[in-house]
């Protein structure tokens, strides 16, 4: 049985709830434990180097510690939590060896506040991840009961499951196919675009709103013309931009879009044949209706 320690993140416990729905469905159904870290706290999305990175890194280190406590990987389904705590447990791992100072500084910080010291012996992994290099692909497709026959599925990676970290053992950076892998295995179909790699836009909205707005249109935009019947992403703020902000988004681009864009263990969940009712389908933004008419649900 494979057993995590699960950091849900921020976002799948409010604004995106049918990621935290959905990927308790599926790691029930697959048979894999998650102790859930209730007192982790939030990995800060990149926000808090810019004032500090002694600060990113001490939170990040104690969210890891956590896990660490456990004797468990650290497990998480948000592509920007991977990529932001999976990068501070690189560079800690490292100052540990060509640091030593710093790495005592983080530490001390952690015992000041009576927490676990961070050790560097938990790897910190995505749901994907997991899915690919754990469970194995060939085992999730025995449990597939419900073929995604004649489904078009475009992936969007985003930007910080891929890039963020210095080492990607699980895929190619610049040419990712777990995704697609993932497609074939429940049985439907991949759909390539240019955009699948690239940045969503959210970390543009707050400040530079249109522009974000034209480059997540221009996802869509494209996946659409690609035959694309959904985007199915691994990132819940991808996930926000993509279709919380759909309808605000083709108003900048004066384009009709209603793309459906689902979560990953969404997708997967629907060939498992778990109901739609218990994944959170009906939470989104842009309706999945068409989703699940073409699948007979």
């Amino acid at each position: 049985m494979l057993k995590y320690a699960y950091y849900p993140g921020c976002v799948a416990q409010g604004a995106c709830r049918e990621l935290y729905l959905s990927t308790a469905a599926l790691t029930n159904a697959l048979g894999i434990e998650l102790i859930e870290l209730k007192k982790a706290a939030c990995c800060g999305s990149g926000t808090y180097k810019e004032d500090s990175q002694l600060l990113e890194d001490t939170v990040n280190a104690r969210n890891i510690a956590l896990a660490e406590s456990l004797n468990l990987p650290l497990l998480t389904h948000c592509s920007t939590c991977q990529g932001v705590i999976g990068h501070v447990d690189e560079r800690l791992k490292e100052a540990k060896i060509k640091d030593p100072e710093y790495f005592e500084q983080v530490n001390g910080f952690l015992k000041k506040e009576h927490c676990s010291p961070y050790q560097g012996t938990s790897e910190v992994k995505h749901l994907l991840w997991a899915l690919v290099a754990d469970y194995g692909l060939k085992n999730l497709k025995e449990k597939v009961t419900k073929k995604l026959s004649g489904l078009n599925c475009a992936a969007f990676y985003g930007c910080y499951l891929l890039r963020s970290q210095d080492h990607l053992p699980y895929d190619n950076k610049f040419a990712p196919e777990s995704l697609e892998n993932v497609f074939r295995t429940v049985g439907a179909n991949p759909i390539y675009y240019q955009g699948r790699t690239q940045c969503c836009g959210w970390p543009l909205a707050s400040y530079a709103t249109k522009e974000s707005f034209k480059l997540a249109g221009s996802h869509v935009l494209e996946a659409m013309e690609a035959g694309a019947d959904c985007l199915v992403t691994p990132c819940p703020l991808c996930h926000l931009n993509l279709d919380s902000r759909q309808p605000e988004v083709a108003k900048v681009i004066n384009h009709k879009l209603g793309l459906p864009v689902l979560h990953l263990p969404q997708l997967v969940s629907l060939a498992l044949g778990i109901s739609p009712d218990k994944l959170g389908l009906d939470r989104h933004v842009v309706s999945t209706r068409p989703v699940l008419e073409k699948l007979g649900f």
